[in-house]
């Protein structure tokens, strides 16, 4: 009986034991797993939050004549917005002038400003490149003018100017000197005609570092600086004047036309006003 007893007491012992000894082995398993295994790195967000499951609203994006539809949520700020923005055109946020029923201030929800579905956002602004080219030196611009020029006929024998040149030369015109160059006289260069064929004078302010460009009606106050080019061509008949254009922008839509100019001065005109000086 003493002996059944026993071998009862050492089964359950046993029993136990085995089963304290898995336990620990597990432990151990778990415990080594741990060691050798990389530890789990939560995931990192690229930048941008998930947008699922929250309230969508759909914009529409105009920009420089150009369309571009955007889903973003209801509660972004106007600063996300402008990041959203930012990767549809390439128009970096700094740059940007967002306009919904006034400026879009960037500190506030599209929710709390109101904005609905299909509603039309309007950017204002200006990429690098475009800065860049608006920026182009004097030097390549007018490389690119003179080219331009070499492509097309004659300038005094297209139509837009053929209309003013064939009022004939102005009575009152200043005495040219072909061949001849000379300084700049102290006097405005009078007597010539603009585009409209309307009388025009041309006064040098150099003290001032301006070209005033004076009209029977009023007189523009042309800062030197901002003339991009000088554009020039002899008169075919009366190589003794010239037609000169003062380019004021960074494109040809802005030449303001001048004719009848005398010949003499056509070079110190240019040297003037894009700042050679080699006649002073």
């Amino acid at each position: 009986m003493d002996t059944e007893v026993g071998l009862k007491e050492l089964e359950v012992l046993c029993d136990g034991a085995s089963k304290g000894d898995a336990a620990a082995a597990a432990e151990e398993a778990s415990l080594t797993d741990g060691e050798n295994s990389s530890p789990q790195v939560p995931a990192v967000s690229n930048g941008e939050d998930s947008d699922e499951g929250k309230e969508m609203v759909e914009l529409k994006i105009i920009w420089n004549k150009n369309k571009y539809d955007l889903k973003i949520p209801l509660d972004g700020t106007g600063a996300k917005l402008k990041e959203k923005i930012h990767t549809l055109t390439g128009l970096p946020p700094a740059m940007q002038k967002v306009m919904y029923k006034g400026l879009l201030p960037e500190d506030k929800t599209l929710r709390e400003i109101k904005v609905t579905n299909g509603a039309k956002i309007m950017v204002v602004g200006s990429t690098i490149n475009d800065v860049l080219a608006v920026n182009t030196p004097k030097e390549v611009i007018q490389q690119e003018v003179k080219a331009e020029e070499n492509k097309k006929e004659p300038l005094c024998r297209q139509k837009q100017h053929r209309k003013v040149l064939d009022k004939g030369k102005p009575e009152d015109v200043m005495p040219s000197i072909k061949g001849a160059k000379e300084r700049l006289p102290t006097v405005p260069l009078s007597g010539m005609y603009n585009k409209s064929g309307g009388k025009v004078r041309l006064t040098f302010k150099l003290e001032q570092d301006q070209l005033w460009i004076g009209t029977k009606e009023r007189t523009e106050k042309i800062p030197m600086g901002s003339i991009k080019n000088v554009v020039t061509e002899p008169i075919e008949g009366h190589e003794d004047y010239h037609m000169m254009a003062f380019q004021l922008g960074p494109t040809e839509a802005s030449q303001y036309w001048v004719y009848w100019v005398p010949a003499q001065y056509v070079d110190a005109i240019k040297d003037t006003v894009l700042g050679k000086w080699q006649y002073f």
